[in-house]
């Protein structure tokens, strides 16, 4: 298992290597410094003096990959792909081109993304295994067939109509919890944290629960559970002490590796409730033209799938004793 992990952590390697390359390629040298002055400035006359002094301000004045005005390794080190782009290696983030740290706003907005991301998922995971072992119970009935229809209507609609229409449903003609806002201290928390836990554990039934009754119905297929009926056991058993053990594998698939994207937050909902999490911070941050913040994220977001996926097949381990890792 160990060599397992190590061999999975170096295979991780290069792949970071390529998404850091990638994500400078298209900041630095598709969108050059120069570019990214006139987009921030956003005047039609901007002299050339405005943008040398934008691009100092925010160190964007050093060569991109070779310093040949310096000696020794400062040749590589004073550039910006080292300042820039080597450094998030270390999760030194930077500052954002407004002057704040990005590291610093990353801690303190991952705890609001946190605290919407893990009830939808962990509520949302209840209802939909939960709806989609009732549909494969009753398969081929008309609970079923009615089931996968709703589940299509509910995928069909967007999920702007479910933020919009439960802000102005329940927040506003009930008035039952806030429409927007945030805080983080005490009971008050709980009221701000409804309205978006609900839509979002709503938005995911259809998608989640038709995924969800394609495993446990390809399981029922197969000759173990012929065998289990056999034997005597009940439909009921046959559901839960065999084909809801068996479909773990797939199952952990696409839950232990969104574990670690939790941290990223939700763009919609965050934005529209008013959450200051890690979404509306990515969100806040292209609106404002602030690349820096934009890069550390895309560079975030890609530390955590990789940690997803790993997870997930260590995961695999604890859902079949027969699969061993060497």
């Amino acid at each position: 298992m160990f060599a397992y992990i190590i061999r999975r952590l170096f295979y991780a390697i290069p792949i970071l290597i390529g998404v850091n390359l990638i994500t400078f390629a298209l900041f630095f040298v598709v969108n050059s410094p120069d570019d990214m002055a006139r987009m921030h400035l956003g005047d039609k006359r901007v002299t050339q003096e405005a943008i040398e002094k934008w691009k100092t301000d925010r160190g964007y004045e050093k060569p991109l990959l070779y310093n040949s005005d310096t000696d020794g390794l400062n040749k590589f080190t004073e550039t910006i792909f080292f300042t820039k782009s080597v450094r998030l290696f270390v999760f030194d983030f930077g500052s954002a081109d407004d002057g704040r740290d990005i590291g610093y706003d990353i801690k303190q907005r991952m705890w609001p993304s946190l605290a919407i991301a893990l009830p939808v998922f962990l509520v949302g995971l209840l209802i939909n295994i939960t709806f989609a072992l009732l549909l494969a119970f009753f398969r081929a009935t008309y609970i079923d067939v009615w089931g996968v229809v709703l589940c299509v209507v509910l995928m069909s609609i967007s999920a702007m109509f479910y933020i919009i229409g439960g802000q102005y449903l329940i927040g506003k003609l009930m008035n039952l919890v806030p429409i927007s806002g945030f805080d983080l201290v005490g009971i008050e928390t709980v009221k701000f944290l409804v309205l978006p836990v609900l839509i979002g554990v709503v938005m995911g039934i259809g998608s989640g629960t038709r995924w969800y009754r394609t495993i446990f119905l390809e399981e029922i297929g197969r000759d173990y559970v012929r065998t289990a009926r056999a034997k005597g056991l009940s439909e009921l058993r046959v559901l839960f002490k065999h084909v809801l053990r068996n479909a773990l594998i797939p199952i952990l698939t696409g839950v232990v590796v969104v574990i670690p994207l939790l941290f990223l937050g939700s763009l919609l909902t965050e934005s529209f409730f008013g959450i200051p999490g890690l979404g509306s911070y990515t969100i806040d941050a292209i609106q404002a033209q602030d690349f820096a913040i934009v890069r550390a994220m895309v560079f975030l977001g890609s530390v955590l799938y990789i940690i997803g996926l790993l997870l997930t097949d260590i995961s695999y381990t604890v859902a079949d004793p027969r699969i061993r890792l060497s």
